[in-house]
Order: structure tokens, then C-alpha cells, then sequence
């Protein structure tokens, strides 16, 4: 009897050789797990009532994304909603009021929608807000919200930016941030905490590279959500309900 085993994604990492198509297996669950952090103390609260409805309604659906493979990959559903979910957290820390937080938490729950695959996709930020702005009476009414243009062009340009490393700016880019620095921020900020899942110590969160004082108290909440929806996907539950349950168990609605 012949079995086939198939490479783990920490496996095609060290060796460079990661597919355009990356999918959660439970080799690198495990390694994620093995490579705690030594964190400091948890954080953070309950999200508010209004945040809650919010983070209810950001799994976007399959039709929305560019390459419907991606549905359940690394840069998928998962990765979308634990976004959302941690910049709503973030815009609930801050005190935001009921728009921008909605403001900051479509642009997270949209921003790698128009990925066409796990590797190193440049322009995906631009195609997504494009595709935003486009369909911002269809996105906003998902959330049961209507669009009001100077938060769609918030939204947008955060979605735009957020593979735009701060050093790299254009002169463009600069103008356009200063526009909506804060959106842009926080949605960096709650991209980069996600990185948990990804199959290498190196690209990991790192705080050099966002604006946000709050970013190391936010990393153990991060990584557990990481690995406990990580965990439910692989044991049978669909992206949208891995999520529900690791941001449940924590204790967030």
C-alpha cells in the first residue's frame, strides 16, 4: 500500500517553494502552536453592541473575491474576518464613533478581496479599492449601512495602502493618507496582527513597521485567534464559523 504525503506549508516555506494557492494544514497549526510568544498579560474587552453587529456581518461572500480559490486560503475568508475583528477592537480602544468604526472595519473585512493569489500579489491593495468604490452601495448594505462618499473614499484609500509599507509612500500616496491617516493606520495595524498564520517566525508581527501604541498588548489576542479558528476550519467548520467560535471563546460578543 503506497500513502501520499503532502508538504506542510512551513515545510515549502523553508524551502522557498510555497504554492500560488496556500491552504492551513495541521502540520503548521501545530508549529504555530509549538512557537508561542512569550506574551504579556491579555487584552482586550467586550466589543460594544454597535462593533458586534459589525463583526456579525463581515463575512463578505465568495462572489466578491476575484479568485474564488482563495475562499478558504491564508489571504481568505479567515484572514478578512480575524481583521475585522481586530479593527474593531482597535476603533472600540480608541473610542471611535459608530461610522468610522464601520468605516475601518469594511475596509479590513475588503482589503485582500481582489487577491488573485497567496504570493506576493502587488497591486492587490489598488484592485481592491477600485473594486470598493465601485460597489460601495453593495458592500455598505451588506453591513446594513449606507454609504456616504467620504467614507467610501476613507475606506478605500486604506484598502489601497495597506500593502504600501510607510518608507515607500509616493508623493501621492502621502497626500492621499493625510485624507485618511487614521483609517489607514488602524487597518495596517489589524493586517499585521494576523500574520500569526503565516508559516514562518520572520513574518510574524512586527510593530516597526505600524502606528499604533496599543499593537503589543493586542498580539496575544491575535495569536489565539489564529490558532483556535485555524484549529476549527481543519476540524470541520466553515471559515465564517472558525471565526465566530475563536472570537466567542475570547470572550469578544
Amino acid at each position: 500500500m503506497s500513502t501520499t504525503r503532502t508538504d506542510s506549508l512551513v515545510e515549502l516555506a523553508a524551502r522557498k517553494q510555497l504554492p500560488y494557492h496556500q491552504f492551513t494544514d495541521v502540520a503548521t497549526v501545530e508549529w504555530i502552536k509549538a512557537n508561542r510568544p512569550d506574551f504579556p498579560p491579555a487584552w482586550p474587552p467586550p466589543l460594544r453592541p454597535t462593533t458586534k453587529a459589525l463583526v456579525e456581518r463581515a463575512a463578505i461572500p465568495t462572489r466578491w473575491l476575484a479568485e474564488p480559490k482563495l475562499a478558504d486560503s491564508i489571504h481568505g475568508h479567515r484572514h478578512g474576518l480575524r481583521t475585522a475583528v481586530l479593527a474593531a477592537l482597535l476603533a472600540d480602544w480608541r473610542g471611535w464613533d459608530e461610522r468610522m468604526t464601520a468605516t475601518a472595519v469594511i475596509a479590513a473585512a475588503v482589503h485582500d478581496c481582489q487577491r488573485h493569489h497567496d504570493r506576493d500579489d502587488q497591486g492587490h491593495g489598488a484592485r481592491a479599492a477600485v473594486w470598493l468604490a465601485a460597489n460601495a452601495e453593495l458592500v455598505w448594505s451588506h453591513f446594513g449601512l449606507s454609504p456616504h462618499t467620504r467614507r467610501v473614499v476613507q475606506a478605500a484609500t486604506a484598502v489601497r495602502l495597506h500593502e504600501v509599507p510607510y518608507d515607500a509612500f509616493s508623493a501621492v500616496d502621502q497626500v492621499d493618507y493625510a485624507r485618511a491617516s487614521r483609517v489607514c493606520d488602524l487597518v495596517k495595524v489589524a493586517d499585521a496582527l494576523d500574520r500569526y498564520r503565516l508559516p514562518k517566525l520572520s513574518w510574524w508581527p512586527d510593530g516597526q513597521f505600524v502606528r499604533e501604541p496599543a499593537f503589543e498588548q493586542l498580539k496575544p489576542l491575535a495569536y489565539d485567534l489564529v490558532v483556535t479558528s485555524e484549529a476549527a476550519f481543519l476540524a470541520g467548520a466553515s471559515s465564517a464559523e472558525a471565526v465566530a467560535f475563536a472570537v466567542a471563546e475570547k470572550g469578544l460578543v
